[in-house]
């Protein structure tokens, strides 16, 4: 674990450790502190170089924790949107520094001490505008990253699964894609090579059956494979009782069997070349009991969870473990799983969540509002009222005649 911290804290310079622990302690202890304990009638919040006493104090407090706590957030996974709004905070902090001391004090003590307290905070403030780069700079080529190799998705005939061959060709990966559906195969294939000059080999396969697994892996035994995406999968929306038995064991095949069987046998073969990426596309489902979704929530819960323990597992040998969790997305899933039409997240854009978490951390949600129902509703809500919800927004989605 030591070697781990040390890892997460050499992502970012000294300075900015120091700021993402300062954004930890005013989380969970100074501003609950002050939220819950310090007596209203003492209280006091300053917002640009303003002081606020009382209950107003107490009420601006709440934006405050919102802020530091965005801001361990932020550090904690270098996040895009650290930049500018991290240094827009801290400029006006070093405002508020050097306004405050000019009003209360005024004269020459008040503009001296104002002058000092805010350059002492204009020093962060400019040190994280200069920071662009780190939080939006070019996400490192895979090829490099993963010293070269071939990358294998399967389930790559559509969606996120498409979405994730494009991703490695465009950074230039020789790509193995495998599902049922050969034509749609071949025509991705055509599209990388003509586009993005890499090779492909189109492997046409259903690995719901464990032979269809087999078939795989022997296509590919000649191959340097270098990232694995275990993405196939299918939903099944409807009563348990009213499903096709032989369809359920598909589900746990595909879900559960599958990836199973292809990361404990391409594993070894990462860990032999030093450098490598397995992810497995779970989903925000599998955070949850989702009724008229019972076996697809399930067998997601597995491949969550799978994914997550690999990653702890691997953790030092150059072989980086995501588990993906997508919410709804566009793509054929509804239509397989007999939905209604429903909004849903573009495939390209969770392909790009999890390329930008790789590496960083065991597994990522993909979309604001499903990272929202999959942790603060699981935190702040029973199980039983989850539940429930859940069966009511699903039953939305669902033909009648499959409740």
């Amino acid at each position: 674990m030591g070697d781990w911290m040390r890892e997460q804290l050499g992502r970012r310079p000294w300075w900015m450790n120091a700021l993402m622990l300062f954004c930890a302690f005013m989380t969970f202890v100074y501003v609950p502190w002050d939220l819950l304990v310090k007596p209203v009638a003492v209280d006091e919040e300053v917002w640009f170089g303003v002081l606020f006493h009382g209950a107003w104090a107490k009420l601006l407090a709440v934006p405050h924790w919102l802020v530091y706590g965005a801001g361990l957030v932020g550090f904690w996974g270098m996040r895009r949107w650290m930049w500018p709004w991290a240094a827009v905070y801290a400029g006006q902090v070093a405002f508020g520094m050097f306004l405050w001391p000019v009003l209360v004090f005024g004269g020459v003590q008040g503009w001296a001490m104002g002058l000092l307290s805010g350059a002492v905070f204009a020093a962060p403030t400019l040190a994280l505008w200069r920071a662009k780069p780190r939080f939006q700079g070019p996400r490192p080529s895979l090829r490099e990253r993963y010293a070269g190799g071939w990358a294998l998705v399967t389930g790559a005939s559509s969606g996120i699964g498409a979405e994730f061959a494009r991703a490695f060709a465009t950074d230039g990966l020789p790509c193995v894609i495998t599902a049922r559906r050969e034509s749609q195969l071949r025509a991705l294939a055509d599209e990388l090579e003509k586009r993005h000059s890499v090779q492909t080999r189109v492997v046409a396969a259903d690995l719901s059956r464990a032979e269809g697994v087999q078939e795989l892996l022997g296509a590919i035994a000649d191959l340097d494979v270098s990232v694995v995406v275990n993405n196939a999968g299918f939903g099944y929306a409807g009563r348990f009782e009213r499903q096709d038995p032989e369809r359920l064991d598909a589900m746990v095949q595909l879900h559960c069997a599958a990836p199973v069987a292809i990361t404990a046998a391409l594993l070894p073969k990462l860990r032999a070349r030093g450098r490598g990426a397995v992810i497995l596309t779970g989903s925000v489902a599998g955070c949850q009991p989702l009724p008229l979704h019972a076996l697809y929530a399930a067998t997601k819960a597995f491949d969550n969870l799978l994914g997550e323990a690999l990653w702890g597992e691997l953790q030092g040998t150059g072989i980086d473990v995501l588990s993906l969790l997508p919410g709804s997305t566009e793509s054929e899933f509804h239509d397989v799983a007999g939905e209604l039409p429903h909004p849903g997240q573009p495939a390209s854009e969770v392909v790009e969540t999890a390329l930008d978490a790789l590496g960083r951390k065991p597994s990522v949600i993909a979309g604001a509002l499903n990272w929202l129902r999959a942790n603060a509703a699981l935190r702040l809500a029973p199980r039983s009222l989850l539940t429930l919800a859940a069966k009511r927004v699903v039953e939305g989605q669902t033909p009648e005649d499959r409740r």
